[in-house]
């Protein structure tokens, strides 16, 4: 009985510890506008691990993918989410609207 409530502890302790780790975070915004655009266009970011915060803003479902990335994630209208991503070399990386195919924008590694 007491190795399950610990277990059951120690899970709590890593989850609020990953909850944490991800709001400490460098943070940044990336909006899908209502005229079929990113805001901005160009992110720039630094090197290491890092939070994007993805607003749809528009009234359809966009999905912020990036194949050199490996990520991607769908949004409803109106929703926000975010992506985590770690990447160690500087570099440009693209990422696109995969539901609208000519909205593109690219990611600035420093």
């Amino acid at each position: 009985m007491r190795r399950g409530f610990a277990g059951l502890l120690l899970a709590a302790g890593l989850l609020a510890m990953g909850a944490v780790q991800a709001e400490d975070l460098p943070t940044f915004t990336l909006t899908f506008k209502p005229d079929g655009t990113f805001e901005p266009a160009r992110l720039q970011v630094p090197a290491g691990r890092f939070k994007i915060n993805l607003i749809n803003a528009s009234k359809e479902p966009v999905e912020f993918e990036s194949i050199p990335l490996r990520k991607e994630k769908v949004l409803g209208p109106g929703v926000q989410s975010f992506v985590v991503i770690t990447i160690s070399r500087p570099g440009e990386y693209p990422f696109f609207d995969d539901f609208h195919s000519n909205v593109k924008g690219t990611l600035v590694v420093k």
